[in-house]
């Protein structure tokens, strides 16, 4: 393996030779501001007094089933198209499993006699 020496670029690398870091040319697309990370918030369950914890003021009580309307929320949701785990286009669902078969007629509970 050969070393370079420190501060010189990285072979194919789009620096210029004068190292002032900046690029010779730019091909990357505009940059796109990251969705801020979501926050953590808590709150006491409106129906049962629990204190739960949620994103951005939007709660759900794991004990009683409570959940608050998702416009109660600090910032708006994002559309589908923003985000980040979404598939990419094209791709189709998975095929659901079959499900369990048919009783059928004779599986009829009745008098048991």
């Amino acid at each position: 393996m050969t070393r370079r020496p420190t501060g010189e670029p990285h072979p194919g690398s789009c620096e210029r030779p004068d190292g002032d870091g900046s690029h010779a040319e730019s091909t990357a697309p505009p940059h796109v501001p990251e969705p801020a990370a979501p926050e953590l918030t808590e709150a006491e369950c409106r129906r049962c007094g629990t204190y739960i914890a949620g994103l951005d003021g939007r709660y759900a009580c794991g004990v009683c089933g409570w959940v608050n309307d998702h416009s109660e929320g600090h910032r708006r949701l994002p559309r589908a198209d923003e985000d980040p785990d979404r598939p990419p286009k094209g791709r189709r669902r998975p095929k659901q499993l079959p499900g369990p078969p048919d009783p059928g007629p004779s599986a009829v509970s009745g008098t048991g006699g």
